[in-house]
């Protein structure tokens, strides 16, 4: 396998897309299930759908879009979408949680009526769905890069800000901290996450990436940066993992990512209930003792 990843450029491109994306889709997924955001990333995923479908299309039948990279219309269209979610939850602030399930709606159907008039589903469309190792081009990997270095920034700068805004939004008023442009700053952010991870995971399944290793790192966790640590690990894990077994067992990586990532997560809970089973045992032994 490393002999492959040194000889063939689309193996390096997507080892390296995917090492970026399994650390900053975990520690950026964080702030999503703080905020209690986690279906956020399905939303967008299938608002980006809607794009690339919508990109496949208009390179059939227009000429100038012949040679545009549908990743580009992708990320547009999820930017959008995450900004239309935001002026959602501010028109209904009492029910936040409609912008959601409206965007994703929107989503699907734009894609489904794209892929209609695209006449079905094309082999590039199957490889955003599900994600594709050798359809990564260099193209692709210095997007990602470009989207991972406006993510690290954002959270490197912001993070004092975020952390606030995310567990106390009224203390985090009360200090002056903008959380108009905060709120959307984040949503850009993450919709440029999401976009850029489809490659490699997959539309369908890119909120898992951002969730399961957040949930995993939840349980042994002891406090807010160690648990972005521990969720950018196992987001590695999952990637590292899922790729070497989509290459040697010709398989979609986003499933097989997804899957070592829930792998990952029951580990953690069984470790932490055995663990547990342990201590309450010695204790129940030192009890024993002492009468």
């Amino acid at each position: 396998m490393i002999s492959a990843i040194v000889d063939y450029e689309f193996l390096r491109n997507a080892f390296a897309s995917g090492l970026i994306i399994g650390l900053v889709a975990p520690a950026l997924g964080l702030f999503i299930v703080v905020r209690r955001l986690a279906l956020i990333a399905d939303a967008l995923s299938h608002v980006a759908l809607a794009g690339i479908a919508g990109s496949l299309f208009l390179s059939q039948n227009v000429t100038a879009f012949a040679a545009l990279n549908p990743l580009y219309l992708g990320i547009g269209s999820s930017v959008a979408g995450s900004l239309l979610i935001d002026r959602l939850r501010e028109l209904y602030k009492s029910y936040e949680e409609l912008a959601i399930p409206i965007i994703m709606s929107g989503g699907i159907a734009l894609g489904a009526i794209f892929i209609s008039l695209a006449q079905g589903f094309s082999t590039d469309l199957v490889g955003y769905l599900f994600g594709s190792v050798s359809a990564v081009g260099r193209e692709d990997l210095y997007t990602i890069l470009a989207v991972a270095v406006i993510t690290i920034l954002f959270i490197v700068l912001t993070y004092k800000e975020l952390f606030s805004m995310s567990f106390d939004p009224e203390y985090s008023r009360a200090q002056g901290i903008s959380s108009r442009a905060l709120n959307i700053g984040f949503m850009v952010v993450t919709a440029l996450v999401v976009a850029g991870s489809m490659r490699i995971v997959g539309i369908l399944l890119v909120s898992s990436l951002m969730t399961i290793p957040v949930a995993a790192a939840m349980q042994i966790a002891k406090g807010f940066r160690q648990a972005m640590l521990y969720a950018a690990v196992f987001g590695e894990l999952s990637v590292l993992g899922g790729l070497f077994a989509a290459f040697y067992l010709d398989l979609a990586p986003g499933g097989t990512i997804v899957v070592i990532s829930i792998t990952i997560l029951l580990l953690v809970l069984g470790g932490k209930k055995l663990a547990a089973s342990r201590s309450a045992a010695r204790n129940e032994e030192v009890e024993t003792g002492e009468l």
